[in-house]
């Protein structure tokens, strides 16, 4: 009986030991580059995937909060002072802030754009992140008798506007819920005031081109709300919160007539996209590389005719088909093992010259970075070595099922 270990010294020998043949020691080493190339390919571009991924999701977690409570029905919602107080007092909540949201027209005078206007109290900053975002100006909200507006890039040079101490005023123009509101009214029932810009945030092309920000009594007072009363409300949590808890608790307090969404949950399609494009393109490298596998077969095939009498001394010495056939699925693993540690290396490596030279750059200037961002995580390196495990142990079967099944026939000298 062959224990299990022989079998691997068995193909060991047979991998670095000359052959007769010269073509099946530059198949082996090429079947082994392919698997290296392969390896690193899927690495490569799972991690950069994970860059992309990460630069993505770390911008919108500046702009979306943790939690996010809306109405279930209606656009508007009222909370009494108790239930605020319950909220700003649950475990795990840091943070929060009443919003009230609309669509708004934005102008400058022949200029305008539809913008969502948000109005923020003043706790806003430690809620979301927009503050460190901040290219031009202050993020200054100013006050319900002297309204100021944080814009968006896109916003900014979609109006012209002149983010500066000495800009002029813009106009803003939102829906009016009733008529009695004491400002101008602008095509029925839109109310219209000034507002001054004092900053501007670049954070994502999709949000600099639609959303503005202003203090929430302005807002209110613009909306026909009362003071109680809010489109959402916004919390910011501890990093080892347990946010299925705090939802729960959440629910306990305002009960079933809210929304209550986790970040996620508010960005559900851009992560399901994230994640389909990542794992499709994997699909697919897997693909190419069972059939760079195909060469292990072809070698596998080569070394088996030639090991034929090998074959037959060691089944006289007593091993059976197993044995013969695992010395030869051992063979194919040799050459996986060694092509993906070949891989994972120089994948390693190019990533890591990636992340300190940033020598690979973007084809054009127009995003917020301008290299390909990359980041490595243990679950890609499993997957990758789960999907050539099984491609290479599938590719050497065939060929070391027919090793296990030669007859023996060996013949006397004489």
């Amino acid at each position: 009986m062959l224990p299990f270990r022989i079998s691997f010294l068995f193909a060991w020998r047979y991998f670095k030991a000359k052959k007769s043949t010269q073509a099946i020691n530059i198949i082996s080493w090429i079947s082994s580059s392919a698997i290296a190339i392969g390896t690193a390919s899927m690495i490569l571009v799972l991690s950069i995937f994970n860059g992309f991924e990460n630069l993505v999701t770390s911008l919108y977690n500046d702009f979306y909060t943790d939690i996010r409570i809306t109405a279930q029905q209606g656009k508007t919602f009222s909370l009494t002072p108790s239930q605020f107080y319950d909220l700003q007092n649950i475990p795990g909540v840091t943070a929060l802030s009443g919003v009230a949201e609309e669509k708004a027209i934005l102008v400058n005078g022949e200029m305008q754009t539809i913008i969502y206007l948000k109005g923020v109290n003043t706790e806003y900053s430690k809620v979301a992140s927009i503050e460190k975002h901040i290219v031009r100006g202050l993020f200054d909200l100013g006050s319900v008798d002297t309204p100021k507006i944080v814009i968006g890039a896109g916003i900014e040079n979609a109006v012209l506007a002149d983010v500066s101490p000495t800009s002029f005023p813009l106009t803003i123009y939102l829906p009016a819920k009733n008529t009695t509101l004491h400002s101008d009214v602008y095509n029925n029932g839109l109310h219209a005031a000034n507002i001054i810009p004092t900053g501007t945030f670049f954070i994502q092309q999709e949000l600099d081109n639609e959303y503005a920000f202003t203090n929430l009594s302005f807002m209110q007072y613009m909306l026909d709300l009362k003071k109680n009363e809010y489109t959402a409300i916004e919390i910011h949590t501890q990093a080892t919160c347990d946010i299925l808890e705090l939802k729960k608790n959440i629910e306990h307090i305002l009960g079933p007539s809210f929304k209550i969404q986790t970040r996620y949950q508010q960005n559900q399609s851009l992560y399901m996209v994230m994640q389909t494009e990542k794992w499709i393109i994997f699909i697919i490298l897997s693909l190419i590389l069972a059939i760079a596998a195909f060469n292990i077969i072809g070698t596998l095939t080569m070394l088996v005719l030639e090991k034929q009498k090998d074959i037959q001394i060691l089944k006289v010495l007593g091993a059976s088909n197993t044995q013969i056939q695992y010395i030869f699925l051992a063979e194919g693993f040799l050459m996986g093992v060694i092509g993906a540690t070949i891989g994972t290396i120089i994948s390693i490596i190019l990533c890591l010259l990636q992340t300190q030279f940033k020598w690979i750059k973007l084809g054009n200037g127009t995003f917020i970075i301008d290299y390909y961002p990359v980041k490595m995580q243990v679950t890609d390196f499993l997957f990758v070595f789960a999907v050539i495990f099984f491609i290479v142990m599938a590719a050497s079967w065939w060929p070391a099922r027919k090793a296990s099944k030669s007859y023996i026939h060996l013949k006397s000298s004489d």
